[in-house]
């Protein structure tokens, strides 16, 4: 069964979170998380016509406070970011502070606070309606938890934006995750918070750090069935991720009925990706932040911040991704065979020396089945799928076989 993309989104005021302090997010050379795949989006997206439109605000974030940090985060933790911030040669492992991972570097703090105040600012512009969508593709720090930093993330912007979300007076919030990793963090912060669902569609942990995000993960006690994990097999390619997608993420957010979607956009899916297993395209990527979209409006009154995560094929990937995340929240989405713009390709040759792609998209032949045509015991991904939809859907009077 094919199915075309879904429907694009109306133009609606949207919030661009981006200044060039953004990229002292900076492990050091060699480092995967290179703050160039930042630079390198808002150049794209720029060059793309997106930053320029007249519904759309770029907003350049301020420093997040301690005060405004410690919603999520332990005082003892950002203590120990400050301490190891000001003193990088004495790292604090046992916060992950220093690790291989996560380098100590000068201004560190200020770096990730940063970070943080762009999913702030994103939330903001959403409570106060200055915007009905907010990207922030900076952010999307999933692995930070309330007690240490993990897997390249320091303090946990989503989270933040979500807490920020929920003590501004909404009442529930979907967190939609399809970064290749599982996003560890985010679901500890929210774990026993019944007024938040999130849910995580991610390379199984028995192939890929963190090692975690199992379908029976599905809560706290207080918060039974608002913790989702879709854990799919390596190699999984767009035919079976956006099969996953379909057959769990809407059911549930209809299901939730949240008044705000958060998502996180780590395009490390992708089939070049130097760390991770998946076979996704940009063409699937850009379909699932359409989907993303197609369930703010649905159900949350177009209410969306959208954030960036992952993702280390710094030059060939991530910008485009990306861009389109933000042509997509824009609701002026950039065709998929429209061609990359020769003035960011010449300026990656000129100064990387490499031959960026010359379309927006990967050009394949993107299809899935819909979860309706049964479900196939053979198959590992149909696994994976129904092992979630056991767990979780009956929490939700949803029926696990045919819902």
């Amino acid at each position: 069964m094919t199915f075309l993309p879904g429907l694009s989104l109306p133009a609606l005021p949207t919030t661009v979170v981006w200044d060039s302090a953004m990229t002292s997010y900076n492990f050091g050379l060699g480092h995967p998380m290179a703050p160039e795949r930042m630079e390198l989006t808002a150049r794209l997206a720029r060059s793309l016509g997106l930053l320029d439109l007249e519904h759309v605000t770029v907003a350049a974030p301020e420093v997040a406070g301690d005060e405004e940090l410690l919603t999520v985060h332990s005082p003892e933790f950002v203590a120990a970011v400050r301490r190891v911030s000001e003193a990088p040669n004495m790292p604090d492992l046992d916060r992950g502070l220093g690790t291989e991972d996560d380098p100590a570097f000068a201004g560190m703090h200020e770096a990730s606070a940063r970070i943080a105040g762009g999913s702030l600012l994103a939330a903001t512009s959403i409570l106060d309606g200055s915007a009905v969508h907010a990207v922030n593709f900076g952010g999307g720090m999933h692995h930070a938890s309330r007690e240490r930093a993990s897997g390249f993330c320091i303090y946990n912007d989503a989270a933040l934006a979500i807490q920020k979300l929920l003590d501004g007076g909404v009442n529930r919030v979907v967190y939609i995750d399809v970064d290749a990793h599982h996003g560890d963090g985010t679901q500890s912060i929210f774990w026993d918070d019944p007024r938040v669902m999130t849910i995580s569609l991610h390379e199984s942990g028995m192939t890929l750090f963190p090692g975690t995000g199992f379908a029976n993960e599905i809560g706290g006690p207080n918060a039974l069935g608002t913790s989702v994990n879709v854990a799919l097999p390596a190699g999984t390619g767009d035919a079976g991720w956006l099969r996953a997608f379909h057959a769990v993420v809407p059911q549930l957010v209809g299901a939730f009925e949240p008044e705000v979607i958060v998502s996180q956009h780590g395009c490390d899916a992708h089939r070049l990706d130097p760390l991770t297993h998946l076979n996704i395209s940009i063409d699937g990527q850009r379909e699932a932040a359409t989907a993303v979209g197609n369930l703010a409006a649905r159900h949350c009154g177009n209410r969306w911040i959208a954030t960036g995560g992952g993702g280390y094929s710094v030059t060939n990937v991530v910008p485009r991704s990306w861009s389109h995340l933000i042509a997509i929240a824009a609701g002026r989405p950039v065709p998929l065979r429209a061609p990359v713009p020769d003035d960011w390709r010449t300026y990656v040759q000129d100064k990387y020396g490499i031959h960026a792609p010359e379309l927006m998209g990967d050009d394949v032949d993107l299809w899935w089945r819909s979860w309706e045509v049964g479900f196939d015991p053979n198959d590992a991904v149909d696994r994976s799928v129904m092992a979630s939809r056991k767990e979780i859907f009956p929490l939700h009077g949803l029926d696990p076989w045919f819902d």
